[in-house]
């Protein structure tokens, strides 16, 4: 996770040009309606601020795996617009950033063309057991 993002455009403004659709991935995902440059400011990621023991609580008891955690407070984003539907990829093209007195926000980490689906490393090790990316970290690990 990078340092702050300064938050200039409104979220409607940004939100409008990510769409949410059948993803290859998995389920329905994100997917970029224009080119978004490198370093851009995709989307703030809001949600319902929980505890860290709600967290694990929604996780194991009702199977919610929408949460975001910056370091301090957790962010449920299962009941919130399409940020839930940002699905995980080994190389991603995204990542998620502190914002400033915002919580947390999606940043472009690379040039992205219209249609390529916006994605983020989850990075949890559970994530790579069924990641499915031809470039999966579990592919390039030694087998043990």
């Amino acid at each position: 996770m990078r340092n702050e993002a300064e938050v200039t455009t409104s979220q409607e403004d940004r939100e409008r040009f990510i769409e949410v659709r059948k993803s290859e991935i998995h389920g329905n995902g994100l997917f970029a309606t224009c080119d978004i440059p490198k370093d851009e400011l995709v989307m703030v990621i809001e949600g319902e601020l929980i505890s860290r023991e709600e967290s694990l609580r929604r996780e194991k008891e009702e199977g919610n795996f929408y949460i975001f955690c910056n370091g301090e407070h957790y962010i449920d984003t299962a009941g919130s617009g399409k940020i839930r539907h940002l699905n995980h990829d080994c190389h991603p093209d995204c990542e998620v950033m502190e914002a400033e007195g915002k919580g947390l926000c999606l940043v472009s980490a690379r040039d992205i063309r219209v249609g390529e689906e916006l994605t983020i490393d989850y990075g949890y090790k559970e994530i790579y057991e069924s990641c499915n990316c031809p470039t999966c970290r579990r592919h390039l690990s030694p087998r043990t």
